[in-house]
């Protein structure tokens, strides 16, 4: 018995390291799952804010574009002649009527040199023709300079027909370059319509992208890191915030001033993912707390299965032993008695008298053994019906109290009066008092005190036994009423019984609808409380007039109280 209970306590632990085991591998496998979803989430984000600038940055890049199919070598013999292919005005025109762009201007390589005043050309919007003029806003002449200066470093290795330079937000200025000689050719500057950019072009780039009011989780804005202005964004109900920002991003070689930034609120496929990886946290949860239970339980059961066992075990050892005892002095003195070799009137009487005792203690133990097996078996036939347990409590005391005398035992009896009635079966309430008054003589060696009440609680009558016995140690107390179950110690050691009494007790008070209370304190004593249930006064009004005056006759016979000295 010892090596399987090892071995199962070897087999309990192994599952238990196991389940731990898996349920972390599981744990982390879930987490960094959600986190590999919300981190693919997010990095689709990230590139479809970088699709959106370069969506931007194409936009403005149609005019280069548009002179990229111009033949170069035509363009430059005319350019160097003062004229302006067709298919150069072409491309110019489109330019202009595009909202992007508020004018048009053109410098030939010797005008760009020129100063401030010096005439360049400017596209008119009514005759399609490039007229010269001394008149265009400083940011032109910014834009060409720049875009001078900077081909200064670049012209001689550049390999390209344009290059596109921006001065921040304010123009974009396409230098022509003839790739054969690394010559310029001219500078096309535009001035971009800031109000446009902003409110007619990228506000509703930014909606459409990415969803109007946050429908997809996440807010963009077009910042001016400059001056720390949000100038356009798809979610205007939230305000730009630095410390909500996740990503950076800028517009790919243009306007330099400004960024995309973006902020992440709530993403649907983060919520779907965090949300899934809440849920399988919990089904694994509840799996493994189920698993957890069950093995816990299996234990637990097995241990209580192995503890009933050893009790049952020694229960018939000592059942045995204690059926043998009665048996073999009744036949001692019946062999006696039959011999005829007993002639002494006293003697017969000892005789007879031992043959009594012990034909009594053997039918009380096999009433004992009968009453477990038919409540174990759901046989026990109870005939209930109305009672006064103050009249019962005091015919079993008048019963017992000579019994009580010799036994050399101070009785005290305290009936409350008017009881009300009870449904009970009065066979079971015999056998109850029997049982809770024999522990109490069994277990008070030194103080013979017991005590029997009856008290009136309204809805209950509660029926207490007292004795000042050995008492109950604490952690025995749980398991008093369990069949087979006997407390073992010192004091407890030489005691004769078999563990069933109380257990009997407690499945006697449950048949009859009623609840018992254990109270004890080691070596000081115990009292067993027991609660009825008071017949309603409704139930009483059913009764019969009959009944009713039986009822009322037996209360008023049995307010009395009782105290017997022993």
């Amino acid at each position: 018995m010892k090596k399987y209970t090892s071995f199962r306590k070897i087999l309990f632990s192994i599952g238990l390291l196991a389940i731990i085991g898996l349920t972390g591998m599981n744990v982390y496998s879930l987490y960094k799952l959600n986190k590999t979803s919300i981190a693919t989430s997010v990095e689709n984000k990230k590139n479809q804010i970088s699709e959106f600038a370069s969506q931007v940055r194409n936009r403005f890049l149609v005019v280069s574009k548009g002179i990229w199919k111009i033949d170069t070598d035509k363009l430059n013999n005319e350019l160097e002649k003062g004229k302006f292919p067709a298919s150069f005005m072409q491309v110019l025109t489109t330019a202009s009527q595009d909202s992007l762009f508020s004018q048009i201007y053109f410098a030939r390589p010797d005008q760009a040199s020129a100063t401030k005043s010096s005439f360049i050309y400017k596209y008119n919007t009514v005759t399609n023709k490039m007229m010269l003029t001394r008149h265009y806003p400083e940011l032109v002449h910014d834009g060409i300079e720049l875009a001078q200066t900077r081909m200064k470093v670049l012209a001689k290795d550049y390999q390209w027909p344009t290059k596109t330079l921006f001065d921040t937000n304010r123009s974009m200025t396409i230098t022509l370059i003839n790739p054969k000689n690394h010559s310029i050719m001219g500078y096309v500057c535009l001035v971009i319509d800031n109000n446009y950019l902003i409110h007619g072009y990228l506000q509703p780039m930014l909606i459409k992208t990415f969803g109007k009011n946050d429908p997809n989780g996440i807010t963009v804005w077009v910042h001016d890191w400059v001056k720390n202005k949000d100038l356009a964004t798809n979610n205007p109900n939230v305000s730009y915030n630095k410390k909500k920002v996740h990503i950076n991003d800028s517009f790919p070689g243009l306007l330099d001033n400004w960024n995309l930034k973006a902020a992440f609120d709530e993403l649907p496929t983060v919520n779907a993912s965090r949300a899934q990886f809440e849920r399988n946290l919990t089904a694994l949860g509840a799996a493994v707390l189920i698993l957890l239970g069950s093995l816990v339980f299996i234990n637990i059961t097995a241990q209580k299965e192995r503890e009933l066992a050893l009790r049952q075990t020694g229960f018939l050892a000592n059942v045995t032993h204690e059926l043998k005892t009665p048996l073999a002095v009744m036949q001692a003195a019946g062999e006696n008695l039959a011999d005829g070799r007993v002639k002494d009137p006293d003697r017969l009487k000892t005789y007879g008298k031992h043959i009594y005792n012990e034909s009594v203690r053997l039918r009380k133990m096999i009433e004992k053994l009968l009453d477990v097996a038919k409540t174990d078996a759901g046989q026990m036939i109870l005939k209930p019906s109305q009672q006064q347990l103050d009249l019962l409590v005091a015919n079993f005391v008048e019963e017992h109290r000579s019994y009580l005398e010799n036994k050399g035992f101070t009785l005290k009896t305290n009936i409350d009066k008017n009881i009300p009635p009870v449904e009970i079966d009065p066979g079971s309430f015999q056998t109850i008092l029997d049982n809770l008054v024999e522990n109490a003589i069994k277990y008070s060696p030194n103080e013979k005190f017991i005590g029997i009440y009856v008290r009136n609680q309204k809805t209950d009558v509660v029926v207490e036994v007292e004795d000042h016995g050995l008492g109950i140690p604490f952690k025995a107390q749980k398991h008093i009423f369990d069949k087979f179950f006997r407390v073992e110690d010192t004091l407890t050691a030489h005691t004769k019984g078999h563990g069933l009494g109380l257990s009997i007790v407690k499945s006697l008070v449950e048949l009859n609808h009623g609840d018992i209370i254990l109270k004890s304190q080691y070596r000081k004593g115990s009292k067993f409380i027991v609660h009825f249930p008071a017949m309603t006064d409704e139930k009483i009004r059913k009764m019969s007039s009959i009944q009713k005056k039986s009822i009322q006759a037996l209360t008023n016979e049995g307010n009395t109280n009782y105290v017997v000295q022993g």
